[in-house]
């Protein structure tokens, strides 16, 4: 019989016997030795801190400040749990994944939460049950065949960082029955929630959903065949994603093959960031249809509104938006076959598009081969001439103000068609109240002077808390979207698989004209990406700290970075991924102030801010949100803005 090999003994034991080694020779010293060792409180040279400091020292060889911003986000592995994941990684990455849960504790990284309760229509016994509070739940035929009776829930997933709450065949066929969703994932940061089968022909009953993910930060909600082929279903959304950041939100078959459902959306994406929302299948070949939208995108900074199949073969259906996209900036909206093959449809547009910027919308197929249908635009301020294969009749324009459009030229079966263009505009100004950029968030670099008061923008860091990796595991991990979601088990359609596809292909982009970039995965990248724009004789700068923020502060003491002079600086950006990742990048002909921030009243120093001034706007959209606070154009001003907590910038060293 062949001998049997010895087995091989992994890397991670060498490490512990190299420790114990290293523990052992440290006690063996003389008593007095160790007494003036403990009193130096010398680092661990194994932590990743001692490690980062010893780069840093080879990088930048001129004694300059540690990089205290990188050091405090540094993963707090202990030294054997980094060998060991370390080696798992080495060998193949999705090694990690038996090991995630622990992973994800020790290191302080971001991962999807499991379903930490799952309640279905076997377990539940009291159809009247308040739940006071919970979040992360997954409900699977609750309601269903219900006869009656109400839930509550309120308080719902509060203020969790990555909430992800499951729905299927939710009150599905139930009659009579209520349902309400009070404060409904308010301040969440990665917001997932998914509503399968919701009310499905369901008779009777209303749903309510108020404050719905109110200040949430990317928020990922999807209603699929919500409230189809139900039967006089009363539901309403109020303050419906008011005050968002930068998510989407879906409604596939919503109230399709519905009967008399009426539905209501009020105060819906107002003062929100780059919301998009997508409506397909919207009361598709529904009866009596009754749907309305009540200041819908007021204020909001570009928001992206998607109609497919709405109302199409419907019957007597109607749809009301009121105050539509009013005050917001830019913003594109598209409905696709709207109203197509319907009967007796009537829906009504007042104060459409009355926004700052203009946007851009498109109609296709808009009431097109429908019958005895009324479609109203009262004040439609857009210069849209999108309008393809619409009706040619039925149709009523009320104030359109379309620059592009010349009465006189429209054609013989143009004018023999009941439309009417009435009191059409072709200059008319802009409205005079429009779409706010949060106060402070730009300046001129004028306002930065001693005895200045001006707004502080809200520059909290809204990202979730998470850590580098350490650089042994992070580079051996693909930077693919799909290995990191296969990695870290995160679903591709939740909020934060989402997220990871977007970090991905915006760092795959190729770099603007002029611009250097890098993602850097790990404290050690950004490090090397600054030296290599900068030369080795750089320093890392962040705002100290939020204090000011939101309100009037005072600028004391200014001091100009390289003596004022124009520069070129790095600014580092995070990016939304399980573990830290920066978006690196050269900016050139900046100025780089610090300065002091003082309370108002006190004239106390309450912060140390670091801003800085771009000089060269020429390339910036004339949408960006600098003109549209500060006037002006690309190219004519200098914009300036501080540097948010969580955000860095790196400079050569005064």
């Amino acid at each position: 019989m062949a001998a049997t090999a010895a087995p091989s003994l992994p890397f991670s034991f060498f490490f512990l016997c190299l420790l114990v080694l290293a523990s052992f020779l440290f006690s063996s010293r003389p008593a007095h030795v160790a007494a003036s060792d403990a009193s130096a409180k010398a680092p661990n040279p194994f932590t990743a801190r001692a490690a980062l400091i010893r780069y840093w020292n080879r990088k930048v060889p001129t004694n300059r400040t540690q990089p205290a911003f990188l050091l405090a986000r540094l993963s707090p592995l202990s030294a054997l749990d980094s060998a060991t994941f370390s080696s798992l990684a080495a060998g193949d990455p999705s090694a990690l994944s038996p090991r995630l849960t622990a992973l994800c504790a020790a290191a302080r990284i971001l991962c999807n939460p499991a379903d930490s309760n799952t309640y279905s229509a076997s377990a539940r016994k009291d159809d009247s049950s308040a739940f006071a509070s919970y979040q992360n739940s997954n409900f699977s035929d609750y309601g269903t065949d219900a006869a009656g009776g109400r839930n509550a829930f309120k308080s719902y997933s509060d203020n969790l960082n990555v909430p992800v709450d499951t729905f299927r065949r939710y009150s599905r066929d139930s009659v009579g029955h209520n349902d309400s969703f009070a404060s409904y994932a308010p301040d969440g940061n990665v917001v997932t929630a998914n509503f399968t089968s919701y009310a499905s022909s369901a008779t009777g009953g209303a749903g309510d959903f108020t404050s719905y993910d109110h200040e949430a930060n990317v928020p990922n909600l999807k209603f699929t065949n919500y409230e189809a082929a139900a039967t006089g279903r009363d539901q309403t959304f109020s303050s419906y994603s008011d005050d968002t950041n930068a998510g989407d939100q879906s409604f596939a078959g919503y109230g399709k093959n519905g009967n008399s459902v009426p539905t209501s959306f009020k105060s819906y994406a107002n003062n929100s960031n780059v919301i998009g929302s997508s409506f397909s299948g919207y009361g598709e070949s529904a009866n009596g249809a009754n749907d309305s939208f009540s200041s819908y995108g007021f204020n909001g900074n570009v928001p992206e509104n998607n109609f497919r199949s709405y109302g199409s073969g419907g019957n007597s259906g109607s749809d009301r938006f009121t105050s539509y996209r009013d005050q917001s900036n830019v913003g594109d909206d598209s409905f696709s076959s709207y109203a197509k093959g319907g009967k007796a449809a009537a829906a009504e547009f007042s104060n459409y598009g009355n926004s700052f910027n203009p946007g851009s919308d498109a109609f296709k197929g808009y009431g097109e081969g429908s019958s005895k249908h009324k479609i109203t635009f009262k004040s439609y301020a857009g210069d849209n001439t999108s309008f393809k294969s619409y009706a040619k009749s039925g149709m009523d324009f009320k104030s359109y103000r379309n620059s592009s459009i010349d009465p006189s030229s429209s054609s013989s079966d143009d004018a023999a068609t009941t439309a009417s263009l009435a009191s059409i505009r072709r200059s008319a100004a802009r409205p005079t109240n429009h779409w706010l950029v949060e106060p402070g968030k730009f300046f001129r670099e004028r306002d930065l002077r001693r005895g200045s008061v001006m707004p502080m923008p809200d520059i909290r860091d809204k990202m979730p808390p998470r850590s580098f990796l350490p650089r042994s595991i992070a580079s051996r991990i693909p930077f693919s979207a799909a290995e990191v979601r296969r990695i870290f088990e995160i679903r591709e359609d939740t909020a934060l698989g989402k997220a990871v596809t977007d970090t991905v292909s915006e760092c795959e982009r190729a770099p603007s004209l002029g611009e250097t970039k890098r993602c850097a995965t790990s404290a050690e990248d950004v490090i090397d990406f600054a030296v290599s724009v900068l030369g080795s004789d750089v320093l890392v700068r962040s705002t100290a700290a939020t204090a000011g923020s939101k309100g009037d502060i005072l600028i004391g003491k200014v001091s100009g970075v390289n003596g004022g002079k124009v520069t070129r600086s790095v600014s580092c950006h995070q990016s939304l991924f399980p573990y830290l990742v920066y978006y690196c990048h050269s900016v050139p002909k900046v100025r780089v102030y610090e300065a002091e921030i003082l309370a108002v009243e006190s004239k106390e120093k309450i912060n140390q801010g670091v801003a800085i001034c771009h000089l060269d706007t020429s390339a910036w959209s004339p949408s960006h949100g600098a003109f549209v606070a500060l006037g002006s154009a690309p190219g004519k001003i200098e914009v300036c803005h501080w540097i948010f907590e969580g955000d860095m910038t790196w400079t050569v060293a005064d």
